[in-house]
């Protein structure tokens, strides 16, 4: 309520005058100034629990209240007349909104929201139809409170088999965004402390990132001042909001319990116990150092990172370009190289600020996301596949695609240096080499200005030896002379974009199956076919534009039809991965295999890295570590990040960690913190760790 103190006089008084009437009995149902409706299956099975809800849609201007209502109100609630054998739990709320007006501040839901719940069938229920009566109760103000209910009945069939069912597809979204939007308990990477001041409380929140904004709402009354300004201060690790006391609080809390709403809408359940804060804030140069130290390993790991799978395409590619250019001038060898560099770190930018947007709206992605989308892989391998075919002498893309004169050919051989460094970033993020692992995790677990530093690093270490080369003209005195083998080189470059072709294609079948397949395929031969058309009528605009438009039917409908196609059942079923050793990776079986004092080895992995396949073969499937891993009685769980999952995303940030391949052994030690592996394997390195395992 606002405007008064106290809720319940007013409730009181409106009573008096007329409150809302009780409703027939019904799902649904209209009232002052708002509807609600039950929200369940109409088919319960026994034994089993289903999520329902109660959906409240308000007139513009009016709410309803959260748990802990503010100054004044009172939350919704439902009084239930239930059969035998079935059972409902209490209302859950979503995190809420600050409502103020004049000198008081409600916690609340305008215009819509549900409230979750769940129901739960006895084994031994009766089968058959029943009903569920529900009384709903609520209060909804403006400047004015009404108190409302409402008699509503859910009309069931308890089954003794099968699932729940009988929600529209309309109710199922509406019900599981209120389920997933309900506040998380705090996992334990997040750390909470509260100091108290003359005037108030500091509450640290320290999530591992830098938090660009918070809202504290208590669990109980009459400890914070409501209406009174909340001052989030970011700091690296998390945040610290500062918070006044309520006037009538004699005592100091012995936590500060409640609900804490960060930057991308992440809302937690804490309760924050008494420890130092002021000193969290006070970190910048400590914060400083590990900038530094980060930085430095994203430089070295982009430096390694020209030697991974991943894009010794693209270093063939340069390495012809330098080959051509031996006999141009040094400031222009040197252009082409700052080019290039320009286009590394432009593309990082880009990629970064796409991850940071999409973080700030909630969504967990890390390194190499873009893998995990099939359109995404069929349109690198078309334009791969179209590039190979240029070199391989089918056709000139200068030559084919514009007749103009020597300054533009100028002008696109630096357009050329350019996007080669963003083919360079494009296909080097299914690799992670040595010592990005770490770099990138931190920097994704930052503030935005600490991200663009460390993957700036990054991609001046993945531009420096060639623009080392360029930057020296010395070096360019041991290249060979232009002539006519450089046609023969230039034919041998495309033979690794071929191949980098191939694995596109099978990570194709890993996510869209044998169709999947087809459909890429086909989109080759179009592409083949527009190649062959520009190679039989060279610099023609008739040709150009007839190839211009078989290769746009061909991607475009490539990306309409591989994203229609349902994702691919795995090779490997159940069955199947446990006769191999390995077991599908779930927090609750790595849980439960800890819990029984079982070492775990976790292998996050992906299809569409390349580097991951390599560990693979090299290090983790030799008979001398599967011969260790069965001597140590090891769980083995393969968390498989081919497809987005915001499990594994989430459990790759708790170990500090944006993308595959990541390796990490707990030891048998109930609690034992794990063990990260490097991100290259090599037989030793696993065995060395499995060595540490304590003998059973």
């Amino acid at each position: 309520m606002r405007g008064w103190k106290s809720g319940s006089i007013w409730i009181a008084l409106v009573a008096m005058l007329g409150g809302v009437a009780a409703q027939a009995a019904s799902v649904g149902a209209e009232a002052s100034h708002l509807r609600v409706e039950l929200i369940a299956p109409s088919v319960l099975v026994r034994g089993q629990s289903a999520e329902a809800g109660v959906h409240f849609t308000l007139e513009s201007g009016w709410h309803v209240y959260w748990q802990n209502a503010g100054d004044a109100g009172e939350p919704p609630r439902i009084d239930w007349t239930l059969p035998q054998g079935v059972s409902a739990d209490g209302l859950e709320f979503p995190p809420p909104t600050r409502l103020p007006l004049g000198p008081l501040m409600d916690f609340g839901y305008e215009r819509e929201v549900v409230f979750p719940f769940a129901l739960h069938v006895a084994k031994d229920a009766k089968t058959g139809n029943a009903k569920l009566d529900a009384e709903v109760h609520w209060l909804v103000c403006r400047e004015v409170c009404l108190p409302g209910h409402a008699d509503l009945e859910l009309k069931e069939t308890i089954a003794a088999s099968g699932l729940p069912s009988g929600l529209s597809a309309a109710e199922e979204t509406l019900l599981s965004s209120a389920v997933d939007s309900l506040p998380k308990p705090a996992p334990a990477t997040v750390h909470t402390a509260f100091q108290a001041t003359p005037t108030g409380f500091r509450l640290a929140v320290l999530t591992g990132q830098r938090e660009s904004s918070a809202v504290y709402f208590p669990s109980v009354k009459g400890v914070i001042e409501n209406a009174a300004p909340q001052t989030a201060q970011p700091v690296v690790g998390g945040v610290v909001l500062v918070l006044k006391k309520d006037t009538t609080l004699t005592a100091n809390p012995s936590h500060l319990e409640g609900l804490v709403e960060l930057s991308g809408g992440r809302s937690y359940s804490i309760a924050a116990a008494p420890g130092a804060v002021a000193d969290v804030a006070t970190q910048p140069s400590t914060g400083w150092l590990m900038l530094g130290q980060q930085m430095g390993l994203a430089f070295l790991g982009g430096m390694i990172l020209n030697l991974m799978p991943c894009v010794f395409p693209v270093l063939f590619l340069k390495g012809l370009a330098l080959v051509n250019s031996a006999g141009e001038e040094r400031a222009q060898i040197r252009r082409h190289g700052l080019v290039y560099t320009l286009g590394i770190v432009i593309s990082f930018w880009i990629l970064v600020s796409l991850l940071l947007g999409l973080r700030a709206a909630g969504a967990t992605l890390g390194w190499g996301f873009q893998f995990q989308s099939p359109i995404f892989v069929a349109l690198m391998a078309a334009l791969l596949f179209f590039l190979g075919l240029s070199l391989a002498g089918q056709f000139e893309i200068g030559l084919s695609l514009t007749s103009a004169g020597g300054s533009l050919a100028q002008r696109q051989g630096y357009s050329g240096s350019f996007f080669t460094g963003v083919l360079a970033v494009v296909v080097a993020t299914p690799c992670t080499a040595p010592l990005m692992g770490a770099a990138i995790g931190y920097a994704l677990a930052q503030s935005a200005g600490a991200s663009f530093a460390i993957f700036t690093a990054l991609g001046l270490g993945l531009a420096a030896p060639y623009l080392l080369l360029t930057l020296q003209p010395s070096w360019t005195r041991v290249l060979p002379r232009p002539g006519a083998w450089m046609d023969v080189l230039k034919q041998a470059t495309a033979v690794p974009i071929f191949a980098t072709v191939i694995w596109l294609v099978w990570v194709m079948a890993q996510t869209r199956g044998a169709t999947g397949v087809a459909v890429l395929l086909a989109t080759l031969l179009l592409l083949a076919i527009s190649g062959w058309v520009l190679g039989r009528w060279p610099a023609r605009r008739g040709a150009s534009l007839v190839a211009m438009a078989i290769l746009l039917v061909a991607v475009g409908g490539c990306a309409y039809e591989v994203n229609a196609l349902p994702a691919a059942v795995a090779a490997e079923d159940s069955a199947g991965a446990t006769a191999s050793g390995w077991q599908p990776w779930s927090q609750a079986a790595e849980d439960q295999a800890r819990a029984a004092g079982k070492p775990v080895f976790v292998d996050f992995t992906a299809s569409w890295c390349l580097s991951c396949q390599v560990n693979e073969r090299v290090a983790l499937r030799t008979a001398a570590v599967q011969k260790a891993f069965a001597q140590k009685h090891v769980v083995l769980l393969k968390a498989d990040w081919t497809s987005h999952d915001d499990a594994i995303t989430q459990a790759l940030a708790k170990l500090g960690r944006s993308g595959v391949p990541t390796y990490v052994l707990y030891a048998s030690t109930a609690g034992s913190a794990g063990t990260v592996l490097p991100e290259v394997l090599t037989p030793g390195i696993v065995l060395d760790a499995l060595n540490t395992l304590p003998s059973r």
